[in-house]
C-alpha cells in the first residue's frame, strides 16, 4: 500500500527516483569522464550530453536533473572507468553499449574538436565495454558526419 502511495505521489510531483546501481548513473559518469578528458568541460559538451540523455531515456527536466546530479556525483568519486563499464556491461546488451560509444563520440564533437586524450578515453571505455575497434571507429565516423551535416545545414540557412 505504501509503495503504491509513494508511486502516486511521485507521479503527481514529477520527482525522479534514482536508485543506487541504476546503469544510467554509470552512463552519465562515463559521459563526464569523456568531457573531462581534454582538461575542460565545455558548456556545449554539457548541453549535448543533457540533450542525448533526455532523448534516449525520455526524461522530463526534473528526472534529467536528478540523474545528471547522481552521475556527476558518482563520477567525482570514481577512480577509473571500470566501476562504470562493468556496471553497464552487466545491464546493457551489446547493441546498446555500441550506441553508448556513439553517444560519447557525439559529446566529444560537441565543442567542434577532438583531442588525442578524448580518443584514448573512448578507446579504453569501448574496450572495457566489449565494443570492437571497428564499431568504435564507425561510431566516431557517424558522429563526425553529423557535425559536418549540421555545419552544412547552418551554412545553407545563412546563404
Amino acid at each position: 500500500m505504501f509503495e503504491r502511495f509513494r508511486a502516486f505521489l511521485e507521479g503527481i510531483t514529477g520527482s525522479a527516483r534514482i536508485e543506487a546501481g541504476d546503469p544510467r548513473i554509470a552512463v552519465i559518469g562515463l559521459c563526464f569522464q569523456v568531457m573531462e578528458a581534454d582538461g575542460a568541460v565545455r558548456s556545449s559538451e554539457r548541453r549535448k550530453m543533457r540533450k542525448l540523455i533526455k532523448e534516449h531515456y525520455k526524461l522530463d527536466d526534473a528526472a534529467l536533473n536528478a540523474l545528471v546530479a547522481a552521475g556527476e556525483s558518482a563520477e567525482s568519486e570514481a577512480i577509473d572507468f571500470y566501476q562504470f563499464t562493468s556496471d553497464i556491461k552487466r545491464h546493457l546488451p551489446e547493441e546498446q553499449r555500441i550506441e553508448l560509444v556513439g553517444m560519447l563520440w557525439e559529446i566529444v564533437y560537441a565543442d567542434g574538436a577532438r583531442s588525442e586524450m578524448e580518443d584514448h578515453v573512448i578507446w579504453r571505455i569501448a574496450d572495457l565495454l566489449g565494443v570492437s575497434g571497428r564499431d568504435r571507429v564507425l561510431k566516431r565516423q557517424e558522429a563526425a558526419a553529423k557535425i559536418d551535416m549540421v555545419e552544412e545545414n547552418e551554412a545553407q540557412q545563412e546563404s
